[in-house]
């Protein structure tokens, strides 16, 4: 009895987890981060075997929409730039409900720039990989309630939540952007 209550618990957490359910609150410190740059390229993209047509363009661009989304709250001192690679996708065609639900999903590849320092500050990309949020369509398929741009949507807002969670967790081990903000070097006037 308390295993299913505590399952029932988890799936009500999960139904509200949606990688845009907390744009409206102040943003997770981090540090003096400022993104400047933020570009998703798609050259070898792979579309999941039970999956509706995206184009490559369609594709970055839900990803560079929902990540300015989400780091454009961000003003710190220092600036820093995100190479993104879109890696795959599968957007859920409709399915049978309750036997055959096919979920969404997106895999990305994430590079940071420290902008100052001239440098990468994750030498081999970080994968993401993102599902749907669970109030896309459980129980019946995103497939059926949902059109390939809504899924294509939640997916981005997803994998630009993933890639906040990622920072934190790196600043917060590593201090990535804890460092004090550059000062600008002013040139001597001669004489």
């Amino acid at each position: 009895m308390r295993r299913t209550f505590l399952l029932l618990i988890s799936l009500l957490l999960l139904a509200a987890c949606n990688g845009a359910a907390d744009l409206g609150k102040a943003p997770t410190p981090l540090g003096n981060f400022n993104l400047v740059h933020n570009i998703a390229v798609a050259p070898k993209v792979q579309k999941g075997p039970l999956s509706r047509e995206m184009s490559k363009e369609k594709l970055t661009k839900a990803l560079t929409d929902a990540t300015e989304e989400r780091f454009g709250r961000y003003n710190g001192a220092r600036d820093y730039h995100f190479g993104m690679s879109v890696e795959g996708y599968n957007l859920a065609l409709p399915g049978i409900p309750l036997v055959f639900a096919p979920k969404s999903l997106l895999i990305i590849n994430l590079t940071v720039w420290d902008d100052a320092a001239g440098k990468k500050l994750n030498e081999k990309p970080h994968q993401i990989t993102v599902f749907e949020s669970f109030d896309q369509g459980p129980v019946v398929g995103s497939g059926y309630t949902k059109t390939a741009e809504e899924q294509l949507k939640n997916l981005a807002q997803n994998a630009a939540k993933s890639i906040e969670n990622y920072l934190v967790r790196q600043n917060r081990e590593n201090g990535w952007f804890e460092g004090p903000a550059e000062t600008p070097v002013v040139a001597e006037e001669s004489e």
